[in-house]
């Protein structure tokens, strides 16, 4: 099997998971199948064994099952792969990071990240339904651009029919908590229809659905992030078009269009907990003072690409990107301001608009007269405007602020001794600039007036690595390469107190960036899948969220060291149809607090994920398939951070059994199989005196769902 679509890529992949992604195949075809794989994300059409990356490449179907289970991309995400950190289980992913950095989400390579006010809900831009797979590349790269200091998460949309005539899938679906009650019960139905003749072909769907409050394991509401809003109580509603034509063999021409839109239904009001007595936050019956909570992303994208270009292969691709995402608000000390009204009764809520402009263009092709070397060149150039406006009293939070990014790139890979070993390398040059205008911080934070300005950077950001395969399926490669991105802007300018600042002289707004080296082991041998990983990646002037009392992060500039190490393994039994699997992840960060060269504490729950074990065993004979996973979340005790937010862990299980009928496939989901009742990762390691995100994790949720195809 071989995978490729418009933008071109290679990788590895990690075998814990692996083992669930690979289309039905004989056994003996699988090894090869992997080999074969295309990863867009990587741009290049290099087969998987030719790169030193991480990758794994999550197909449509184990997908479309994780989602049923866990509820969103991002759930699904963090559920299957041990390097990912728990998620918040809210629409804000702030803290969430992958390795111990943020990850960059993409929609067919097109950033889906704000990188000048990070309102941190990239992970929700597309309905789950349109995506083939996701491609996660694992550490910090610039291969697309800003902001993949911990990888990359590319979405893979719908690809277009093959055939020609009509073709689409159905999805209907429901869901509801361990109590079966109304509030909790929610829902989905979705649809997808293809159309091809000829060289001419659309594909056109919809998706809507509908979510009901969340309950834990004791049959309580959790509580409602009155800051960050909410998955819970909301509908969503989503359109994806995509219209292609083959102007000849090689060459291809198509239109993607994708809208989602999620918005609160405001059926319910926050109600605090109390961290002293283990009571947590929950929520009553009432209304959401002022506008629904919404997250609505728009995107086109055109493309052009020609496999046969000078002998080489070429794509060319231009995309426009709008966000607007309006926040839940409340009285908060961030928004009070005594010539409005009396402080302590000044109700607000934030929105974040940003929109983006791009364009990417790469030619690729063999050395002629040399034809081990393969040689990969392009230019990519982003344009991205943002703001961020208190919505009831029309002032400025964040200026709109204009970045500019120009950044031609160049890659080499090169064949040695027939392929036993491979060198490859290359580097992109950065040239940023912000455009920040003059305006005046909000009250509370003393009204000041700050002078913007032009701060601008450029910088050759560096990858390379050697792949060694002295026997086919067994690899061992070493990799270094380099990623960046902006510390939040939107958190520095905002949280600017000090008079007299003038931001071209601004040290915060200086960018991260990130050095990741790994190396790693693969063995993919009959029935065997195995790797382990161990990476190490450092900062001299990262970023650190830091929590203020009022729930908000703010941002500092502190030095980082990263290391990890990663196992995976996945067997396929001698019992006909069974496979086992499991996955570790151990993770260390260390933090440089008052710059005096010494590495003084550890990383905290915002900003780093816990060591973490996954197991997993996977049925499918016949018509029936099932699964039943496990996550383990170690206990941790961050040095230097305060005792109240050590993390005691917990462990969490997943099922599910699919049936094949003879119209369609109905599938049940359980997740938390065993209603573990426990605090989030989240609120264990954050706020100990803040009651109000004292938040408890989903407890057994059920999904009845029914697919077609046609």
């Amino acid at each position: 099997m071989k995978i490729a679509l418009g933008l071109i890529a290679a990788s590895t992949m990690s075998a814990g998971i692996a083992s669930a992604q690979e289309t039905p195949a004989a056994d003996g075809a699988i090894d090869a199948q992997r080999q074969d794989i295309v990863v867009t994300a990587a741009r290049t059409n290099l087969p998987a064994s030719a790169l030193p990356l991480t990758v794994d490449v999550i197909d449509r179907e184990t997908l479309s099952r994780q989602v049923a289970v866990s509820g969103s991309v991002v759930d699904a995400i963090s559920a299957l792969l041990p390097a990912f950190s728990p998620t918040r289980e809210k629409i804000t992913g702030f803290g969430e990071t992958l390795r111990g950095r943020s990850p960059l989400y993409a929609i067919n390579g097109i950033p889906q990240s704000t990188p000048i006010r990070d309102g941190a809900r990239d992970g929700y831009t597309i309905d789950p339904f349109f995506i083939d797979r996701v491609e996660v590349i694992y550490g910090s790269n610039a291969l697309q651009g800003i902001g993949a200091t911990g990888g990359v998460v590319n979405q893979v949309t719908a690809s277009a029919p093959k055939q020609n005539g009509w073709s689409g899938r159905t999805l209907l679906q429901g869901n509801s908590g361990d109590d079966f009650a109304g509030a909790s019960l929610g829902g989905k139905i979705a649809g997808l229809v293809n159309m091809r003749s000829g060289r001419f072909d659309a594909t056109g769907g919809v998706a809507f659905e509908r979510r009901g409050v969340f309950v834990d394991g004791r049959g309580r509401r959790i509580g409602l992030d009155g800051n960050q809003s909410e998955i819970q109580d909301t509908d969503s509603l989503a359109f994806f078009g995509r219209v292609g034509v083959d102007l000849s063999d090689t060459a291809r021409f198509e239109v993607i269009a994708n809208r989602f839109k999620l918005e609160g239904n405001n059926h319910y009001v926050a109600v605090d907990g109390d961290r002293t007595l283990g009571i947590p936050a929950t929520s009553r019956r009432g209304e959401t003072p002022g506008q629904p909570s919404t997250g609505l992303s728009e995107m086109v994208s055109a493309s052009l690409t020609d496999g046969n270009v000078l002998g080489g292969a070429f794509t060319l691709q231009g995309f426009y990107n709008r966000t607007s995402d309006t926040f839940a608000g409340g009285v908060l000390a961030t928004f009070q301001d005594a010539r409005i009204a009396p402080v302590g009764t000044l109700f607000d809520q934030s929105r974040n608009v940003s929109r983006k402009l791009g364009g990417k263009i790469s030619y690729e092709r063999t050395m002629p007269g040399l034809e081990a070397l393969t040689l990969t060149a392009g230019f990519d150039a982003l344009i991205d405007r943002t703001k961020q406006d208190l919505v009831q009293t029309g002032r400025t939070w964040v200026p709109q602020t204009d970045f500019r990014s120009l950044a031609p790139f160049g890659q080499a890979n090169l064949k040695l001794f027939d392929g036993v070993v491979r060198v490859a390398g290359g580097v992109r040059y950065e040239t940023v600039q912000l455009d920040i205008p003059d305006y005046t911080t909000l009250a509370s934070a003393s009204a000041r007036a700050v002078i913007g300005g032009k701060p601008s950077f450029d910088r050759a950001l560096w990858n390379g690595g050697v792949v060694l395969e002295p026997v086919k399926g067994i690899r061992a490669y070493g990799s270094y390469a380099e990623g960046y991105t902006i510390a939040d802007i939107g958190r520095v300018l905002r949280g600017i107190t000090q008079p007299n600042i003038r931001i071209s002289d601004f040290l915060d707004l200086t960018p991260v960036i990130s050095n990741n080296r790994e190396i790693g082991v693969e063995v993919k041998q009959g029935p065997l899948d195995a790797s382990v990983t161990y990476y190490w990646s450092s900062s001299d002037l990262g970023q650190v969220l830091v929590r203020s009392s009022d729930g908000f992060f703010n941002v500092a500039r502190q030095p980082i060291n990263i290391e990890g190490l990663e196992l995976n393994l996945a067997v396929r039994t001698p019992l006909p149809g069974l496979k086992v699997g499991t996955g570790f992840s151990h993770l260390n960060g260390r933090t440089d607090t008052n710059a005096d060269g010494i590495f003084d504490a550890d990383l905290d729950g915002a900003n780093i994920s816990p060591d973490r074990l996954n197991l997993n065993l996977d049925y499918t004979r016949g018509r029936l398939s099932a699964r039943v996973q496990g996550r383990y979340y170690l206990s941790r005790r961050f040095q230097g951070q305060p005792i109240a937010n050590d993390f005691v862990g917990y462990r969490l299980f997943d099922a599910y059994v699919a049936y094949e009928l003879p119209v369609g496939r109905a599938m049940l989901s359980v997740q938390n199989l065993g209603n573990t009742d426990y605090v989030t990762y989240y609120s264990d390691t954050q706020g100990p005196t803040d009651n109000a995100r004292f938040y408890t994790g989903r407890g057994r949720n059920f999904t009845l769902s029914w697919q077609a195809g046609f």
